[in-house]
């Protein structure tokens, strides 16, 4: 479905990325791991067409979804192709409720009914019904966590994106959130995940893409992972 090819990219003269391979298939859950400061973020943000907002630019590779290249485009027509961010620091928009924050995406690209209504998130996320007229800056982290998933939901996304899908979460709401992609994944939801929890990664995804340095340096499944110590060593393990 989407392919990224010997992406390079960076921030005004600074090369961050020199070559990223990574591919999903529809329906497929792979996560891209390493440690802090090796590119994962840059590689999300050159992906969602947010690099330009932040001073940086994708410098040469490709980024193909379905085989035709969304490389360069900006964000608001990346989104449109069908793909759907959960910003790392879920990014709430702080004075609007629950259901401002929501509707705000919403969108509908395919044939037929949508998959994630309104309604449908609020099945999916009970306690946010509970609190649809509380502002965003109200809401404890995991809250918003949640509201940052509904939002992207909302979009109907073929690709959901996740930036640090759990970090500062207390254990209980880590543990929902895992729940709820694990039943996102059942659906046949394609995701893309970064998080730091490789018991939970490994478990949920289906392979794993590891980036040392802006370069991928290994690709495997979670069996392969777990017979490969010397890649958690190498690269995983601070």
């Amino acid at each position: 479905m989407i392919r990224l090819a010997g992406l390079t990219a960076g921030y005004g003269g600074s090369q961050v990325l020199f070559g990223i391979d990574l591919a999903i298939g529809a329906g497929e859950v792979v996560t891209l791991l390493g440690r802090n400061g090796m590119g994962k973020t840059t590689t999300i943000r050159a992906i969602m067409g947010l690099l330009p907002s932040v001073g940086g630019r994708i410098w040469g590779g490709d980024i193909a979804l379905d085989g035709a290249s969304v490389a360069g485009l900006p964000a608001h027509k990346v989104a449109r192709q069908g793909l759907g961010l959960v910003p790392e620091g879920r990014q709430v928009f702080p004075t609007l409720t629950v259901e401002e924050n929501l509707l705000a995406t919403a969108a509908h690209r395919g044939p037929g009914a949508p998959r994630w209504t309104l309604p449908a998130v609020y099945d999916f996320f009970p306690r946010l019904r509970e609190r649809r007229h509380n502002p965003g800056a109200k809401l404890s982290g995991g809250e918003q966590q949640m509201v940052a998933i509904g939002r992207a939901l909302m979009t109907n996304p073929r690709l959901l994106i996740l930036d640090e899908a759990t970090e500062g979460l207390a254990p209980l709401i880590r543990a929902e959130i895992w729940h709820v992609l694990a039943q996102l994944k059942a659906e046949g939801q394609a995701i893309l995940l970064i998080d730091k929890n490789l018991a939970a990664v490994t478990r949920l995804a289906d392979r794993h893409v590891v980036i040392e340095k802006g370069r991928t340096v290994w690709t495997g499944t979670s069996a392969d992972l777990a017979a490969a110590p010397q890649v958690r060593d190498s690269y995983l393990h601070l």
